[in-house]
């Protein structure tokens, strides 16, 4: 008996113990619980609260209508159809050149001189054939004294009739090649000269001082002469923007290296196909040449479509350029303001400003924005 009596004791105090260790480990969670977790709503950044409103004038946004409006590059290139190339039919060497790229001509101008074996073997047919001729002349006359006397048969003239003819059909020929290789009979040299053949402006030389010229076949232009009193400007129109544009309107024509001027081209033609790679069609512009579009310049053409857009108008100081975007404010009521992106269209007289979308005429806006911005960062 004695015994069994500290088995039973350690047996019962043994859910004691656990019962003990139980509570002391759900006591020790609970206080490693996080707090409860707490939202906080971001404040928006557009919408701006201001203690004294009244300090900020608004205007309303007036109504304009604009025509909606294409602006695409273009670049300055020649008429084609008033390039002049300069050409010479007899081969040689260049012995004297007296115009160089870029000099402005006048027709008949002296542009080269060329030293020529043709134009030396053409003089030599054309003599050969005038002393064939004067032979022939003189035969013929001989063949009719001795037919009117009775000497020699009629087949007989008639020979001789027939080679003065064809002795001056002869020298006809060697005087109009000589003419086409660009010598004169009465100046008989191996020199020839080459002239303007119209006024303009040398775009082109392929030639220079005692380089040799050959014949037109496979051989490149001596000069191209252009006249660049009109035009060509070559625009890339996307397939989208087709429609902006019309064969017999007018464009509008900004230059980058003059942009107060403004200069107007007509539409003369729209490519029948589109450039697979960008999908875009060439736009031809035909513009008269004051003297300041040069070959090659880079230009801004601005189409006008032809249905009427109601746009607002605002002060130019409305508009905040911020972040590559343009805001506008708004007041929003209870001492507030939002700030409205907006998509700002041209400059207009009187330091107005177009806004294309994001205000209605009438709405009323900050008349300056940047002011608000700045009160609101400090």
């Amino acid at each position: 008996m004695n015994r069994t009596l500290p088995l039973v004791v350690l047996l019962c105090a043994i859910p004691l113990v656990f019962t003990a260790c139980s509570g002391k480990v759900e006591a020790n969670l609970k206080s490693e619980e996080p707090p409860p977790a707490v939202v906080e709503h971001e404040q928006d950044v557009n919408d701006i609260h201001v203690d004294h409103p009244e300090q900020f004038p608004v205007v309303a946004a007036a109504k304009y209508d604009a025509a909606p409006e294409l602006n695409v590059t273009g670049t300055v290139s020649p008429d084609v159809s008033r390039n002049i190339p300069v050409i010479s039919l007899a081969s040689g060497r260049v012995v004297d050149i007296r115009a160089r790229i870029g000099d402005t001509v006048t027709k008949g101008e002296l542009l080269m001189r060329i030293q020529s074996s043709d134009i030396s073997q053409a003089f030599s047919d054309y003599r050969s054939a005038v002393a064939d001729e004067v032979l022939a002349h003189a035969q013929l006359d001989r063949s009719k004294i001795l037919y009117d006397k009775g000497a020699i048969a009629q087949k007989d003239l008639e020979v001789a009739q027939d080679t003065d003819a064809k002795a001056k059909i002869t020298v006809e020929n060697a005087n109009e090649r000589l003419r086409v290789l660009g010598a004169d009979t009465n100046n008989p040299s191996a020199i020839v000269e080459i002239h303007a053949p119209v006024s303009g402006v040398i775009t082109e030389q392929n030639v220079t001082a005692s380089a040799g010229v050959k014949s037109l076949d496979n051989s490149p232009n001596l000069f191209t002469i252009s006249d660049l009193s009109e035009v060509w400007i070559m625009c890339d129109v996307y397939e989208n923007d087709l429609p902006f544009v019309h064969v017999g309107e007018y464009a509008d024509i900004h230059l980058n290296a003059y942009p107060k001027m403004v200069l107007r081209g007509r539409i003369g033609n729209i490519g029948p196909t589109l450039d697979p790679n960008i999908r875009t069609a060439k736009v031809r512009l035909e513009v008269a040449n004051t003297g300041l579009l040069r070959l090659g310049m880079f230009v801004t053409a601005t189409f006008h479509g032809m249905n009427k857009e109601v746009h607002a108008l605002v002060p130019s100081s409305a508009v905040l350029h911020l972040h590559d975007r343009d805001w506008v404010y708004v007041p929003a009521g209870n001492q507030r303001f939002r700030r409205v992106e907006v998509t700002a269209g041209k400059m207009l007289p009187g330091n107005m400003q177009e806004i294309i979308s994001g205000i209605e005429p009438g709405q009323a806006v900050i008349t300056n924005a940047l002011v608000l911005q700045n009160t609101v960062e400090q």
